[in-house]
């Protein structure tokens, strides 16, 4: 095929990457190998002197395995309160609070931060070892291929300098031609971790700390390659998947020093038992290089890429040149895969997509540096498939080879960032470093179609970021079409980005409190971002969705077995065991898992009504071990489920097809209808053909109450599509009930659950007198000596902040450490659902959205000094302070009975369905037989406990 044939957006992009200088990428096809994975003598250099002393021409007595980091050797230093690490030494101020000072004793620093380090380096580290080269190899080119270091490698080969490389991203490959003959010679590598001149940012994950630590040395492939001098520097496929076009660029790289001919062959195949396609070239290669383009128009045979269908295709490139020593070959996997901004959706194939992605954090406990093998990255992007992801961004850095393969074969959608968190267009080393790391990075992963979005890195900033990251979307939109640009993740908008990260389209975003949606009105799934999402013309991408967290999985701290302990975990089981309440931590989880999740779904599904909005990103599905520790995730810092909820329930709300309900409200009273106008977000592969959506309400039992089934349509893939509405009138359900809506649409489900209340309330019944009062005051201490009942609810002051934690409805954002204590404190509630106090009022033991109304008209209360005291509703306290709080309990005081709850149940009852209802549990239990405390309390210390503003 000629080349004014070939489409005019990929022939730019060819003609550009012909003209770009970016590192080749390296493949050992065609190469004779000695793998130098093994034992290398060592030498730690904290004071820096190995260059001045001539390091490299001494031998070095100690020694370690490659691959492999200075920690995973037992090399390094203790961890003490003063040790500096990439996120700066640690704040002394941790450790002289009374709880946290039995960990200052040496060996015995757990840090409330992140994970814990058991030894930590920063700075050089020498690494030798002998090479015996093959006579065979003289005359070869002879190159050190080392996958990846970390982070700065110098190397020499006998005492001579062969040059310095420092990405963190791409393979360090170092051609020693020149200094090695056959025999036998010392390789001398000095790996230093230091940010230095070019500094990336301390929190960039790349680097950090916070999740793979700022590891020194070595890991995946070390090899030293003998090949060709004449050889293929790199190939290059750009596919056309609208034409159905593959255009393969070879470059050949000439170091004879004169003018070589031969032929250059060209195969492309699809696996086994699909034809595949051959070509030869005959070419003469100057002195220097040759660049040769070849275009395959694969008609109607091609099989596109996506996330349904990842079809991939093989090329193989030989060179065979007339001396029949110059010889060499390339193996790349690519597919036949489009990826555009149109308008406000992302297109693949021309197929507009929602992107459903997870943050990939760069958090490996045990090793504390990524895996460089297929294998584990399977098993990791295939569970972040299998909870409904189609799309994966990389915060802050750039995954190994082995890790696009892996997205490559399950089709998943990669985000990847070019390992910088920090200030950019300064004029500092990082700029002109960014440059070329990003060239590295698509030199060496530029042909995987899972590689679909670029960003220069997270969150920078800088006075001159915005016109930097112009130029820099700029520069790539017109070198590479391959896939989209932005300018970074969160911020700057720039005119020049394919796409936008925006922070807006989600329910919490940092300094907002208790004013979010969630809870600042009243339950609802029928809100959306689309104020956020109308401001801006091209595809918007929320950023970090989510940062729920739930109580901390305390049962993962013996699976800490590598270099990094959970010492933040550590300290919370310790401080909980301190507090009496080491076996409630499994409920804890439990309970709190369960909003978490249930916030997940509020902020999913309102990312899917939002008309125009083209995908979001979590933080995350994993736990974030760093910055003051995160336990946002439905997975743990290792990968793993922590089973409240399964990847089926999950995908119910965060797949492609997704079944959703606008619900303005979410408890009712019978008096009232449910109403609900339905939809599905279908971006599924094909039309759901003549498709007859169903839909059920059941109640707690699973006893169908209610059905009906909407018109039949065909729905298209691509697109939210509306279903009609739905109205029930209530009067007939049996009440007090949890209920709960489910639609289907094909062969997807998704559910809601709703609350039914009486509109008129029974008449309160039993034997028992019972004093409802605002107050602990002569009336009540009077009712209590009388042997009679007392229900105490509190008045609410929302002005008031009581005992300086903030209660709202939502688990808390982020952490409250990192954050500087923002609200809300608490993890939910855990409630003893099966008490007979809530006989009227249907729950679980986790919050759901019938506690909405208690929790935002409520004070919580420290119960700690009420020993023995199970409350009926227990506040799950920000795993840093693990106070004993309750909203509502019960003990036997001053010969009668109190039942004491925070909640207020008085004020503008007849407008709080909800808060009626658990005021008429609460009395109609109180009221009955069989209630009988198991604690019992001086009215004087239920008036501590309730505070001087609550008394007479």
């Amino acid at each position: 095929m000629a080349s004014a044939a070939l489409p005019h957006r990929l022939a730019a992009a060819v003609l550009a990457l012909i003209c770009a200088c970016g590192a080749p990428a390296e493949s050992p096809a065609g190469d004779v190998v000695i793998d130098c994975a093994g034992r290398w003598r060592f030498l730690a250099d904290p004071a820096d002197a190995g260059i001045a002393h001539s390091w490299y021409a001494r031998r070095l007595g100690d020694s370690v395995s490659l691959p492999g980091s200075v920690a995973g050797n037992g090399r390094g230093d203790e961890v003490t309160v003063a040790t500096a690490w990439t996120g700066g030494i640690v704040d002394s101020s941790w450790f002289t609070a009374p709880r946290f000072a039995r960990d200052r004793s040496p060996g015995r620093i757990r840090l409330p931060f992140w994970l814990t380090p058991v030894r930590v380096y920063t700075g050089a580290a020498w690494y030798q070892r002998d090479v015996d080269v093959p006579r065979a190899w003289a005359g070869r080119r002879i190159v050190l291929f080392l996958e990846r270091c970390h982070w700065e490698s110098r190397l020499w080969v006998d005492s001579v300098s062969a040059g310095m490389c420092n990405s963190l991203a791409a393979p360090h490959i170092y051609d020693i031609s020149a200094l090695l003959s056959p025999g036998r010679h010392t390789l001398t590598l000095r790996v230093d971790n230091r940010i230095r001149d070019v500094d990336v940012g301390r929190n960039a994950h790349s680097v950090t700390d916070h999740t793979q630590t700022n590891w020194n040395g070595v890991i995946g492939r070390l090899e030293l390659r003998a090949g060709s001098p004449l050889f293929i520097e790199r190939c290059s496929v750009f596919p056309d998947a609208r034409s159905r076009v593959f255009s393969i660029l070879v470059r050949l790289r000439n170091g004879t020093g004169r003018p070589q001919g031969g032929t250059l062959s060209l195969r492309l195949s699809r696996g086994a038992g699909h034809p595949g396609r051959a070509v030869t070239l005959r070419r003469t290669v100057a002195a220097d290089t040759l660049t040769v383009m070849h275009w395959w128009s694969l008609g109607a045979e091609g099989r596109t890429w996506d996330e349904f269908h990842p079809a991939l295709y093989d090329i193989h490139a030989a060179w065979r040149g007339d001396d029949t020593t110059l010889a060499d070959e390339r193996e790349v996997r690519a597919g036949l895969r489009d990826v555009r901004a149109a308008g406000k959706s992302i297109t693949v194939n021309g197929r507009p997509v929602f992107l459903r992605g997870t943050l990939d954090c760069a958090v490996f406990p045990v090793t504390g540096y990524p895996p460089m093998r297929a294998g584990a990255w399977d098993t990791l992007l295939g569970t972040y498939r299998a909870w409904g992801m189609n799309h994966v961004r990389f915060h802050s850095w750039c995954p190994p080879e082995a890790a696009f393969d892996a997205a490559d074969r399950l089709g998943l959608y990669l985000q990847v960032e070019c390992c910088t968190w920090t200030a950019l267009g300064d004029g500092k080393p990082v700029d002109r470093w960014l440059y070329d790391e990003s060239e590295r990075i698509v030199a060496a992963y530029g042909n995987h179609p899972s590689f679909c979005m670029m960003a220069a890195g997270n969150e920078p900033s800088g006075a001159a970021m915005g016109p930097f990251l112009s130029g820099f979307v700029r520069y790539w939109k017109s070198s590479d079409a391959r896939r989209l640009y932005t300018a970074a993740a969160g911020w700057p908008v720039v005119p020049e980005s394919d796409y936008l990260s925006r922070d807006k389209p989600r329910i919490q975003v940092w300094g907002m409190g208790l004013t979010s949606v969630i809870n600042a009105r009243p339950p609802s799934t029928a809100f959306d971002f689309r104020d956020t999402v109308d401001r801006y013309d091209r595809p918007v991408v929320a950023h970090e969705t989510g940062q729920w967290c739930a109580f901390p999985s305390l049962g993962d701290i013996p699976k800490y077995t590598g270099v990094l302990r959970n010492g933040a975990y550590e300290i919370v089981r310790d401080d909980i065991a301190s507090k009496g309440m080491a076996l409630l931590a499994p409920s804890f989880l439990r309970a709190s898992g369960a909003l978490q999740a249930l916030c997940y779904k509020a902020d999913i599904e309102a990312a899917l009504r939002t008309p125009g909005l083209a995908g979001f990103q979590l933080l995350g599905l994993m736990d974030f071990p760093g910055q003051g520790t995160a336990p946002v995730g439905l997975l743990n810092a290792l990968g793993e489920a922590k089973g409240y909820i399964a990847p089926a329930e999950f995908r119910e709300f965060c797949s492609a097809t997704v079944p959703l309900a606008r619900i303005e409200k979410l408890v009712y009273v019978t008096a009232e209808e449910f109403a609900a106008s339905l939809e599905v977000a279908h971006y599924g592969e094909k039309t759901m053909r003549a498709c007859a959506p169903a839909w059920t309400v059941t109640d707690a039992t699973g006893r169908v109450v209610a059905r009906g089934i909407c018109p039949s349509r065909d729905i298209p893939p691509g697109a939210r599509t509306g279903l009609g509405d739905v109205h029930i009138p209530l009067a007939k359900f049996p009440v007090p009930g949890a209920f709960r809506f489910t639609l289907r649409a094909g062969e997807s489900r998704n559910s809601w659950n709703f609350w039914v209340y009486p509109s008129r309330l029974p008449v309160l019944r039993g034997r028992h007198a019972l004093l409802v009062t605002r107050a602990l005051d002569g009336k009540a201490e009077e009712a209590l000596r009388r042997g009679g009942r007392v229900l105490l609810t509190l008045p609410y002051d929302p002005g008031t902040l009581r005992g300086g934690i903030a209660l709202g409805f939502s688990p808390i954002f982020w952490n409250t450490a990192w954050t500087r204590g923002q609200a809300p404190h608490t993890l939910g509630l855990l409630c003893d659902s099966a008490h007979p106090a809530f006989g009227s009022f249907p729950t679980s033991i986790h919050t759901d959205y019938q506690w909405w109304d208690a929790l935002t008209h409520a004070t919580p209360l420290a119960v700690d000094c009420l020993s023995g005291l199970t409350p009926l509703v227990r506040v799950i306290d920000d795993w840093n302070t693990n106070r004993a709080l309750a909203l509502a309990f019960e003990v036997r005081a001053g010969g009668g009975v109190l039942l004491v709850t925070g909640v207020d149940l008085a004020t503008d009852i007849d407008h709080r369905p909800a808060a009626r209802q658990l005021l008429y549990s609460f009395s109609s239990y109180l009221r009955g037989d069989g209630v009988r405390p198991a604690v019992e309390a001086d009215i004087g210390l239920i008036r501590s406990i309730i505070g001087d503003s609550y008394g007479n």
